[in-house]
């Protein structure tokens, strides 16, 4: 039995806590927050395996969602639905691609399948309007992002072998310990940092040559629908966004709105246990980021929203700007470094975070042989 201090309380480190808890390990879990306010919470909570490039990114997508259908049996209040999604085709060189993609041989692994308008509009009542057709993913699901950190963490309290400590920036990880702001040390055989798209409090020197960049996101929730949307949704725009869609059709797909290139957006939507929809999104680069949120994308996401839907949406409630970590080059999924002896950090997985921490967090394990 090891003793493991996780830095970092968003879902990469708090899956890591859970898989070590799991395995038999004492974990001290230390965040920065009081409670965590960053990229961990300001996404769709979307399992998306639909998108997943095929090998080993679609492996431990597959193997994530497994865990998260497990966790869910332990933490049902993690909000845990295997709706599916649907990837709507409003044009015919998308549903090409679609096509393609639904016939390759990972499909019956992703739970892919060509819908007709019909089979669309039976599968999900909520779209009422004029599409194509569409892709059925059975295995992406949804879970409650502001709601899954506390109820994993309630549920690993219920472990004398748990202690999560909010509020806790920690300034120095070495071999053996961690030090706080406060001036406390926690010991440990293991030190985990799973810090996101902080990149300069905690071991900024490795950070500074490690293959990383940071990517800032605008999203937005409505005022409850009543009507009940029984699946994710997403939008043609998504077949240049996620690598599964990269097939020889997609080279004919037409060019995107200029607004969607200009802001690197395609449309998600994901209903809310309470009705409301959280609806997004674009994809910024280039350092320094914008410190105000842009209308001109909520506009169109809206337009592009109540156009598959034809309805008005509810009023917006809330919106908001978010950054993550992605990896600079393809070789590998994220990014796991070696800090110094004692001492891992774990980061860099983009928008996939929500979807392949579970198995992260198993993998990471394995490597070090706990």
């Amino acid at each position: 039995m090891a003793r493991i201090a996780i830095v970092g309380g968003g879902v990469i480190g708090t899956m890591h806590a859970l898989e070590a808890i799991r395995r038999g390990h004492d974990v001290i879990h230390l965040e920065r927050d009081a409670e965590p306010r960053k990229a961990s919470v300001r996404n769709f909570g979307l399992i998306w395996v639909s998108g997943r490039a095929p090998g080993r990114e679609l492996e431990l997508a597959l193997r994530a969602r497994e865990r998260w259908a497990e966790i869910a049996q332990d933490v049902p209040a993690i909000g845990f639905r295997p709706d599916g999604s649907l990837t709507i085709a409003n044009r015919r060189e998308e549903l090409d691609v679609i096509e393609e993609l639904c016939g390759d041989e990972n499909a019956a692994a992703r739970g892919v399948r060509v819908l007709t308008r019909a089979e669309v509009r039976a599968r999900n009542r909520a779209v009422h309007g004029d599409v194509l057709g569409a892709m059925l993913c059975e295995k992406d699901a949804i879970v409650e992002p502001r709601s899954v950190l506390p109820a994993v963490r309630a549920f690993l309290a219920s472990s004398a072998r748990y202690t999560f400590c909010p509020s806790r920036t920690v300034l120095e990880a070495s071999e053996g310990f961690v030090r706080d702001h406060t001036g406390e040390r926690h010991d440990a055989d293991l030190v985990i940092v799973c810090a996101g798209a902080d990149l300069t409090t905690l071991a900024a020197s490795h950070f500074a040559s490690a293959p990383l960049k940071r990517c800032r996101l605008q999203m937005f929730e409505t005022s409850p629908l009543m009507e009940r949307v029984h699946t994710a949704i997403a939008d043609g725009d998504s077949l240049r966004y996620y690598p599964a869609f990269r097939t020889p059709a997609a080279v004919r797909l037409p060019r995107a709105d200029p607004i969607v290139e200009r802001f690197g957006m395609q449309l998600l939507v994901a209903q809310r246990d309470t009705g409301a929809l959280t609806i997004g999104d674009t994809h910024a680069y280039d350092e320094p980021f914008d410190f105000w949120v842009e209308a001109a994308p909520y506009e169109h996401l809206i337009d592009r929203a109540e156009s598959i839907l034809a309805l008005k949406l509810p009023p917006i409630a809330r919106w908001w700007a978010g950054v993550y970590t992605a990896r600079t080059d393809d070789d590998d999924v994220w990014y796991h470094g070696d800090v110094e002896p004692g001492v891992i950090t774990v980061t860099g997985l983009a928008g996939r975070g929500m979807t392949l921490s579970p198995a992260v967090a198993e993998v990471t394990l394995d490597r070090v042989g706990l």
